[in-house]
Parts: C-alpha cells; structure tokens; sequence
C-alpha cells in the first residue's frame, strides 16, 4: 500500500485535512498538538510509523552465516529462533534471504569468500561465528556485514548480543536481595558469551561483599542438557553434608534447571521450600517438573529484527561509527525462587526428613 493511500486513510478516520496529516508525519511544526497526537495515534494503528521507522532496506539479497546446528530446531533453538527473527524482520522488505553453514572456529574462509563474492550477495550476518580470520575477512569487504552474539575484537563490524554480563549479574543480585547468601552456580562455560555471564555473577557478589570461591560456589558442566546437569546436582548433593546446602542454585539454561530440579526432588529436597531454583536462558520455559520456573530471559526472537535494523542503517550511513548494540534481559518471577526473611535463616534438612526452619 502507498504512502499517499496511507496518509488518505488517516485523513479519513481522523478527519483532518491531507496536508495536515502530511505536515505531522513529515515533523512539521504548525499543527496543533491535538491535531498531532491524533494523526500519530491513527497512524500507529494503521503500522504506518513502523514503516517510517523501519524505511526501505536497500539490498535484494542477504546471506546468514551461522553453525550448521542454528538451521535445525532440535539441535539449537535458541539461534533457529534468532533465524526466523531474521527471516520475520525481512518478510516486509522483499529481501531474498539465503543461509552458509560455518563452524564458529576455524572456519572454511575459501566457502566464506565465493558465498561472499557471489553477485546475489548484498550483505551478510554472521550468527556465532567466533573466528577472527572471517571477521577480518568480512571487514575487508565492501559489502555490509552485522554479527549477531558474536564480536570483532578489532572493531571493525556492528553487532548485537545480549549484555551477557548484566545479565549474569543481575540474576545473582536478584537472588541475594530475596535473601539468599548461599548461592551455588552451575553453568556450561563452552563459550566466551558464558564467561561474561560468570563474570557478571563475580560482580554481583562484589557489590554484595560477598567473596565467590570457585571451589565453592561453582559447578560447571561440558552441555546444556538436562540430563548432565542431574548428575552434577546428584553428586554434589552425595558429597554435601544436609545442613552445608545453598540456600539457592543459580543455573545457566531452563533444560539445566529440569535436570537440577529432578534431582533435588529425587533426594527429597522440595523446590523452592529448601533450595530455590532459578534459570538465565532464552528458551522460556514455564514450568519444569510442575515447578513455576524463576528466569532471566535472554533476548532471542529480537536479535534478529535489531540485526536488520542495524544493517539497513548501515546501508543508509555507510560512514557512520561502528559499535555494538547490548540487549537487557527480562525477569520472569515465578515460583522456583523463594525470599529469606532477614530474620530467618535458611531451612536446614534433618536426616529424618523432617524440615524446620
């Protein structure tokens, strides 16, 4: 649909003028505020300022390079969700949006350049992709390039991640201002996006005058599966005498908070009565083992519009400075994390299985 029709249309449902209507949508001055704020109201109805916002993106052709895992649901969800938030934020533009499996290190730089190369190719998104050799690559180029939860470390190429170390910060000061002094962390360090959500979790316990011992308050596991993340809980729990327990587990992925919740529950220990429980992923789930769970949301569906967007601007502002763009998570407070009281302390387990407090 046209502009102009666009703007007929606002003129008609509001009763303004066409001229007045084009006037506030070109930020003009002379109108009345009442006049203003109904038009821009009117228009946001009819996704008029989305577009305006959003503009043309002037390319035809785009490429995501990504691992070949990002491209099945069942391997990794998380970047086959970052994908179609791509694919979503291209469906207005009339893009063609084709896709190169790349290791995220040591990768085929031969199949990075000809896919590069190609006349089709516009621009490009790097999706994890960690491996400098590419990004000086990608630099070199004259086509745009955005990374997606990846970085160059020369700082040539824009990109947008999730803050990861906020994030883990904010998650373990969220659990310290409920109460909780004894907080026990399991996380899968694989990649340097989970090192920056550890030393967020390091900050936190600074700010709290808390000392973290890694030997202590630290668990790690090789995956994200549930199935690991048990074990680990299961041995940590035998070698653990009852009354030295966490108060509270701070754990990085939902399917490591199912395989830690199950074995909390298998050795007679109640979530979130004896250890609170809580998640910092982005797969959202709302309940593991019939245990409303506490998370931090890592943003996900949403990196994929940003990387659009930052790729359109770069398109319309080539010269325009490079940098990257940090997404907050959000907190979804349910029922795995309970508060101590300040008066209270923690619940201690008797070995008869009777609970006091």
């Amino acid at each position: 649909m046209s502009k102009k029709l666009k703007i007929a249309e606002i003129a008609a449902q509001t009763g303004l003028s066409i001229s007045t209507v084009s006037r506030v949508l070109a930020g003009k001055a002379n109108t009345s505020e009442a006049a203003k704020q109904q038009v821009l109201n009117c228009a946001q109805q009819n996704g008029v300022l989305k577009g305006m916002a959003a503009g043309r993106l002037l390319l035809n052709s785009l490429v995501v390079f990504a691992p070949q895992r990002a491209f099945e649901e069942r391997l990794d969800v998380f970047y086959y969700r970052v994908i179609q938030g791509i694919s979503k934020a291209l469906a207005l533009h009339e893009v063609r949006l084709r896709y190169c499996a790349l290791e995220e290190h040591d990768c085929d730089a031969n199949l990075f350049l000809s896919k590069m190369n190609e006349v089709e190719t516009e621009a490009a998104i790097l999706l994890g992709i960690d491996d400098p050799h590419v990004h000086d690559l990608a630099a070199d180029l004259a086509k745009p390039c955005v990374l997606i939860n990846c970085r160059d470390r020369k700082m040539r190429l824009p990109g947008v991640a999730p803050d990861h170390q906020l994030i883990g910060e904010f998650a373990a000061s969220y659990l310290f201002e409920q109460g909780h002094k004894s907080v026990v962390n399991l996380l899968c360090l694989r990649r340097y996006t989970m090192e920056l959500r550890l030393a967020g979790i390091r900050d936190a316990w600074d700010a709290h005058n808390l000392q973290f011992d890694d030997g202590q308050h630290l668990m790690t596991a090789q995956s994200f599966s549930a199935k690991e993340s048990e074990q680990i809980i299961e041995d940590f729990l035998a070698a653990t005498p009852r009354h030295r327990l966490p108060t509270a587990l701070l754990v990085g992925g939902d399917f490591m908070a199912a395989g830690a919740v199950s074995a909390l529950q298998k050795a007679g220990l109640r979530v979130p009565h004896d250890i609170s429980v809580m998640s910092i992923d982005g797969f959202n789930l709302a309940a593991i083992h019939d245990v409303p769970l506490t998370s931090l949301h890592v943003p996900r569906d949403e990196l994929g519009e940003e990387a659009v967007h930052i790729l359109q601007q770069r398109l319309i502002r080539p010269e325009a400075p490079v940098g990257n763009l940090l997404l907050n998570g959000t907190l979804a407070v349910r029922e795995s994390v309970r508060r101590i009281r300040s008066n209270k302390s923690h619940t201690a387990v008797k070995s008869d299985g009777l609970y006091d407090e």
